[in-house]
């Protein structure tokens, strides 16, 4: 793919065959990390490798490691609640970069999912429709129905998009979950859609063989209380594949 330029000496050539060269070429990943399940970052590090048939860059998305930007938000349940709306900026807004959330388990080809990068969208996601049934979920966070519910906890960034570009740290610092979560800054034709198989909430839709990506929403297998969450057999087996050594 090209795109004309005003000229193969100028510099907004340059940037702009850079750019899509980035797009084309690298598959950066971003996902959540909290040292209060820290074990849940590994785990689906783990699943992501093991099962990608392309090279790949994790980043850990941790509060320590994050440029210029300082957490003051109250009301999260996890240290990445707001900082996954950094990836743009943390990209440079060059390329494309996914973001997930640690408490999942890649089962698929990470890259089939990169392969349905739309560069005309700013974000791509699953766009879940559903009402929870429980009113808690781990260690005893509010779980509340809202508009667009964890349609942000697998995003395909287009971070080159014009839209993404005021996702600054001081933006995202002033910004409510509420406005955040749901994609406000975009108008809803910049949102694209993903199957529904790479972000499968199995302790809320059940169990399905097909899926690509399980995400236990409600809690992590790991946690006592949620350890028979259906398809929790899946994460404790990328586990014990984690943690093996010989």
């Amino acid at each position: 793919m090209t795109i004309a330029s005003s000229g193969a000496g100028s510099v907004v050539g340059r940037t702009r065959r850079v750019s899509i060269a980035r797009w084309e070429a690298d598959m950066d990943i971003f996902v959540g990390y909290d040292p209060v399940e820290a074990v849940a970052f590994h785990t689906c590090v783990n699943s992501i490798i093991r099962n990608s048939s392309v090279p790949v860059t994790i980043h850990p998305l941790a509060l320590n490691t994050l440029p210029g930007y300082s957490e003051e938000h109250g009301d999260g349940s996890n240290e990445f609640i707001y900082s996954r709306f950094l990836v743009p900026y943390l990209m440079s807004w060059t390329g494309r970069a996914l973001y997930i959330d640690g408490d999942m388990v890649v089962t698929g080809d990470i890259a089939e999912l990169f392969a349905l990068s739309d560069m005309y969208k700013a974000v791509q996601v699953v766009k879940h429709d559903y009402k929870t049934t429980a009113e808690k979920k781990y260690l005893g966070s509010k779980n509340e129905n809202y508009p667009r519910k964890n349609w942000s906890s697998v995003i395909l960034w287009n971070c080159n998009h014009f839209a993404n570009r005021g996702l600054t740290p001081e933006y995202v610092q002033e910004s409510t979950g509420k406005h955040l979560h749901r994609f406000a800054w975009l108008e809803d034709d910049q949102i694209g859609e993903l199957p529904a198989e790479w972000n499968w909430l199995a302790d809320e839709y059940g169990r399905n063989g097909e899926a690509k990506l399980l995400h236990w929403t409600l809690g992590l297998p790991g946690f006592r209380e949620y350890e028979t969450s259906p398809m929790a057999e899946e994460w404790f087996a990328e586990l014990a594949l984690t943690v093996r050594c010989g």
